[in-house]
């Protein structure tokens, strides 16, 4: 097989939500549906009896949620699916926000109960930004929620996407028997079950066919037919191009729970969904059928096996092809870099790949070479582009409990930070270490990884800062001059970077009218 057919049968997405909308749940039932596992893990209002297969964090197990984006990869009909579980909770935005640079399309989950929320919001805008494809899939329908059109119009002006069901529920909550299928006109019956694919599958083309009735009962047969009718008279017909574009949200409803609609998902998906698209560096469009091999990295994470400490980069491919053993250029560090062990992912589970295409997200064991956004290639000497740092929230200093394991937190931090769980600013007088994250549970995930992954204690101690900002300019000397004057205010980032760190809002941009010669900016790609 070519590498254009091998690139054409790929599909790389991401599934996002709020927080307890089901997200991890959808990803355990597509894997189940793509024969990747056999019985899904439940996860119940943070108590997981077994564990969420994409969830391998002790503290994930702990806390029933997902912190850490994982990479799960299956075949399903004849395509190559690469899944991406995103973190929910906005705490760990971040980390979705540069995943989200990885893939070609998301799925967003919403909870019909409670319908779009913040978190949903904000993930949506980043989509725009990059004019993402989405799709919708409106979960818990075994629950009763807020009617169907309600739902779509929640979803078309919080949103600001026009959407199109495809799919549309037979009754809601304790009355819930299914769904009918518009995308290929089939009728949906499934009996509940949490852990195996059960259910039965009717053909009905045609919604006046009198087995309907027989089936879901008479009232609920026309009253089906008068909300698809509704439906066609709404909403134009499906366009995959509008879909293309990130102007169109297809919709489906389901409960992933039961296994309700997650299949009729699934199948549509990898008919539309979009192959590898082409990415920008700094200075060209890189196509994905290019010969020669390229990628970035996304993402880091030591210590998946606890048994093992390692350091594995997730990279996604962007062109040619991926050859194990082989010796690629590292163009920051503009040296050669040879990987002998490469994986492929199944949530905790890796195996040895000897080759990788376009779409593909591949692990990396690093010895600390390789930072996130860091560019691949077989030569070519550009970055690929789009994977910022924010200035944090909330900060702390980091106050060190154990003066005999100085070397084991000043290890972790610095790896903990490689993978971008936080960042660290390090001030250059009294070299203090503080902390920035965009929310308080990082804190507690930072505290126990250092705990039981590197044997560090530490404790955080609040710190009064407004942002952090990274310090750039066109006359080096005026930004020089101003390090100097702000001694005691300047730190550096991971990267030794200069970060002015500014106390309030008031005097920050009285320090911005007073050296107009130096520019400000909240992400470090800005600088």
């Amino acid at each position: 097989m070519g590498i254009n057919d091998e690139i054409a049968r790929r599909r790389t997405f991401g599934i996002i939500s709020h927080p307890d909308a089901g997200k991890t749940t959808l990803t355990e039932k597509l894997l189940l549906f793509g024969g990747a596992i056999q019985q899904a893990g439940a996860v119940k209002s943070n108590k997981i009896d077994r564990h969420a297969t994409s969830d391998f964090m002790e503290i994930e197990r702990q806390r029933g949620i997902s912190v850490a984006t994982s990479v799960m990869g299956f075949e399903y009909r004849d395509i190559k699916v690469n899944l991406l579980d995103t973190p929910g909770h906005q705490d760990f935005a971040e980390d979705t926000y540069r995943t989200l640079t990885a893939v070609d399309s998301a799925v967003m989950v919403v909870d019909c109960v409670k319908g779009v929320e913040a978190q949903t919001e904000k993930l949506m805008e980043v989509c725009r930004m990059r004019q993402t494809p989405v799709m919708a899939f409106i979960n818990k329908l075994d629950r009763e929620g807020k009617d169907p059109f309600d739902l779509l119009d929640e979803i078309e002006q919080k949103l600001g996407i026009a959407v199109r069901p495809l799919s549309w529920p037979i009754g809601m909550g304790k009355s819930f028997k299914g769904v009918y299928d518009l995308f290929q006109k089939k009728l949906l019956l499934f009996e509940p079950s949490k852990v195996k694919l059960s259910g039965e599958v009717v053909e009905i083309d045609d919604l006046q066919d009198e087995r309907l009735e027989k089936e879901i009962g008479v009232s609920e047969a026309e009253t089906l037919r008068e909300e698809v009718e509704l439906i066609n008279g709404v909403y134009p017909e499906f366009d995959t191009e509008e879909y293309l574009r990130g102007d169109l949200a297809p919709v489906f409803f389901g409960s992933a729970v039961n296994n309700f609609g997650v299949r009729e998902l699934l199948d549509c998906f990898i008919q539309i969904a979009p192959a590898p698209q082409p990415r920008r560096t700094g200075q060209r469009q890189v196509l994905p059928s290019e010969p020669e091999y390229s990628g970035f990295v996304f993402k880091i994470h030591a210590n998946m096996d606890p048994k093992h400490r390692n350091r594995i980069a997730f990279v996604r491919v962007c062109s040619g092809r991926f050859k194990r053993g082989s010796n690629y250029h590292h163009v920051r560090l503009d040296k050669k870099l040879r990987f002998s062990n490469a994986t492929a992912f199944m949530a905790q589970s890796k195996e040895i790949i000897d080759e990788a295409y376009p779409g593909d997200i591949i692990g990396l064991y690093d010895t600390g070479n390789l930072k996130i956004g860091d560019t691949l290639t077989e030569g070519e000497h550009s970055l690929y582009q789009g994977i910022p740092s924010f200035s944090p929230e909330i900060f702390k200093e980091v106050i060190n409990l154990d003066a005999m394991k100085t070397k084991q937190l000043e290890k972790g931090l610095r790896q903990l930070m490689d993978e971008g769980v936080a960042q660290l600013f390090t001030y250059e007088m009294g070299s203090r270490k503080v902390v920035g994250t965009v929310g308080q549970l990082q804190f507690e995930v930072i505290q126990h990884r250092l705990k039981h992954e590197y044997g560090a204690s530490c404790r955080f101690s609040p710190v009064s800062l407004y942002k952090a900002c990274w310090i750039g300019g066109d006359d080096q000397k005026k930004v020089r001059e101003f390090v100097e004057s702000k001694y005691r205010h300047i730190a550096k980032d991971k990267d030794g970077k200069w970060v002015f760190m500014a106390e309030t809002r008031a005097w920050l941009q009285m320090v911005e009218e007073n050296f107009p010669d130096v520019k400000f900016h909240l992400t470090s790609e800005g600088r």
